[in-house]
């Protein structure tokens, strides 16, 4: 091999900064910070859990409650439109009355 053309290898700790594990490993950098590890993360815990990032979901949820106050609007626009218009009485009913016999 060659001297002095590879990268310096150093022990290191690599930290999840949500559930505060810790594991040593041997890495090119320094002390090596994770949001999320598979200790934590819903997918290998199998939590029920939403893991925000950068209030994504919260964006999202208010998209989602816009967009049903609209179509449930339209609906009701649209079930007004198509509601059936009262009879009015004939002309010569008017003029006549109701013939009873």
């Amino acid at each position: 091999m060659k001297p002095d053309i590879h990268p310096k290898n150093f022990e290191t700790v690599i930290t999840c900064s949500t559930c505060g594990t810790a594991w040593p490993t041997r890495s090119t950098r320094q002390n090596l910070r994770v949001d999320i590890c598979s200790n934590c993360h819903p997918f290998y815990t199998g939590e029920q859990r939403i893991v925000d990032t950068a209030g994504q979901v919260d964006r999202f949820m208010r998209r989602l409650q816009t967009s049903q106050s609209q179509q449930a609007e339209a609906a009701r626009r649209r079930e007004e439109k198509n509601k059936p218009m009262p009879k009015k009485p004939s002309l010569l009913q008017e003029i006549y009355g109701e013939e009873t016999e």
